[in-house]
């Protein structure tokens, strides 16, 4: 083996550096695994201004997070690169190409966090106000907009389930169907929704409106307007997959979007190859998925115990 083979060699390559990949890599790193975490710097919380319901950080900014989380692997030696993974391939081990310059690292064993993209509905002004006034979890965001008037953007059926959970948070909430027709909603939808004092709107949303950039209500395309606060969505889940699909793992469709099959410590169908955090679900919250990634951490150390035990 050359001695640039050697430098581009981990036991450990981490693809993605958000609260799962950076999870996985302090543990590796105080494993003393020769690791390398890719990170593209796309984390999907980044559109909002804190994170909450993290025992001991509620309330900090994302950015502030990862910036210690960065800080805390750099202390056991684990390697971190700002840069895209944009394909993988399996030989004795795995080669992961990147995308400045083409240049390519190897590693015994993958961890893939590298998360999903929140397709948001093409509603102006919805892109513009996510993660402010405009948001989509409830147990993320809930408190911190107690109280105020909420309207929930109806895009399947399923939104009923969604405007009879925000009511924990507010008694003056509003089902606007947009793309859901009346006649989509069951008897018992309509029941439930009239006991819980959710108001229906039919009608498809045109635009938000606003006044110095905040939400002041909702307009449908018929011209009338409704005075909102805040504007509960259901994003459509992208899952970034490519790289599970270069290595041929298994995936699983469900409501939510297609993931790949793991198990209880993120290990895929491909051997040697996990998944953690957004990567295997839609509603993997930071706390998930920082114990995602000590999971499948802990497992790939035992892993390489038993099965490399004089390294990759």
């Amino acid at each position: 083996m050359t001695a640039e083979h050697r430098t581009d060699m981990y036991e450990v390559v981490v693809i993605g550096g958000g609260a799962a990949g950076l999870s996985a890599a302090l543990v590796l790193g105080r494993a003393r695994c020769r690791t390398l975490v890719v990170d593209a710097g796309e984390p999907r919380n980044a559109p909002a201004a804190h994170m909450q319901g993290y025992l001991s950080r509620d309330g900090m900014p994302p950015a502030e997070f990862l910036a210690l989380g960065r800080e805390e692997i750099a202390r056991y030696g684990v390697e971190l690169v700002r840069d895209r993974a944009v394909a993988v391939t399996k030989g004795g081990d795995f080669t992961v190409t990147l995308a400045n310059g083409g240049r390519t690292v190897r590693a015994g064993r993958l961890v893939i966090a590298t998360g999903l993209r929140d397709e948001l509905p093409a509603v102006p002004g919805v892109a513009e106000h996510f993660g402010r006034d405009v948001i989509h979890c409830p147990f993320c965001h809930g408190w911190e907009v107690r109280d105020r008037a909420f309207g929930v953007l109806a895009s399947t059926p399923a939104s009923v389930h969604q405007a009879l959970l925000v009511t924990r948070w507010s008694k003056d909430v509003t089902l606007f169907l947009h793309t859901v027709a009346e006649s989509e909603l069951t008897d018992e939808d309509l029941r439930r929704l009239a006991a819980a004092g959710v108001a229906v709107v039919p009608g498809e949303v045109a635009s938000l409106t606003t006044d110095d950039d905040r939400l002041t209500g909702v307009r449908l395309t018929d011209g009338t307007a409704h005075a909102r606060e805040i504007l509960f969505v259901a994003p459509r889940a992208v899952p970034r997959n490519a790289l599970f699909e270069n290595l041929g793992a298994e995936l699983a469709e469900t409501p939510f979007g297609t993931y790949p099959k793991v198990d209880v410590t993120g290990l895929t169908t491909v051997p040697g190859v996990w998944a953690a955090g957004n990567a295997i679900g839609f509603a993997e919250q930071v706390v998930h998925a920082a114990s995602g990634g000590y999971r499948a951490a802990t497992a790939i150390v035992a892993d390489l115990v038993h099965f490399s035990p004089s390294g990759v």
